[in-house]
């Protein structure tokens, strides 16, 4: 937060409604810049809305048929072939490859993508699925790999 009220009782209110810091104006561009860095070394959630370590742990690559998603290196491949996915279409990926069997609705994806502070069209996750299905050569109709669940929103098929 950056207000200009300085009183303790303000502080206290700020930091317990959630935010991470409470720089009082006015301030030195220098300290906020140092405030900033603090916090980008701070832990951040993934997938499961975990916090990260300093190092990521090893985690096992996904299998679906003969598709293959490494979080870790952050590598997917169809039938042993590499295919090159934007950040924002592995993160999909990986979020459902990350739990098979459930059925993810678009809001739950955009949290785990674009965390919960993402505001905007929803649909925004179609498009992404779009794209995503294009490059794993995936067909909507008869998925092998990401299926649409009607009235709810995506999930990945048992191949």
């Amino acid at each position: 937060m950056l207000p200009a009220r300085d009183e303790e009782v303000d502080k206290i209110v700020g930091l317990t409604v959630g935010a991470d810091d409470y720089l009082v104006k006015p301030f030195s561009p220098r300290e906020l810049i140092a405030r900033v860095r603090a916090m980008l070394r701070r832990p951040r959630t993934v997938y499961g809305g975990t916090p990260t370590e300093t190092v990521q742990p090893e985690v096992e690559p996904f299998r679906i048929g003969g598709l293959v998603v490494d979080p870790v290196a952050r590598l997917v491949s169809v039938d042993g072939e590499p295919v090159e996915l934007t950040r924002t279409e592995f993160d999909l990926l990986a979020s459902m490859a990350a739990r098979p069997r459930a059925a993810f609705t678009r809001r739950q994806l955009i949290d785990a993508v674009w965390g919960p502070d993402w505001y905007g069209d929803e649909h925004i996750v179609d498009v992404h699925i779009g794209h995503l299905r294009r490059k794993l050569r995936d067909d909507a109709v008869e998925p092998a790999y990401v299926r649409t669940v009607r009235g709810v929103g995506y999930g990945m098929s048992a191949g």
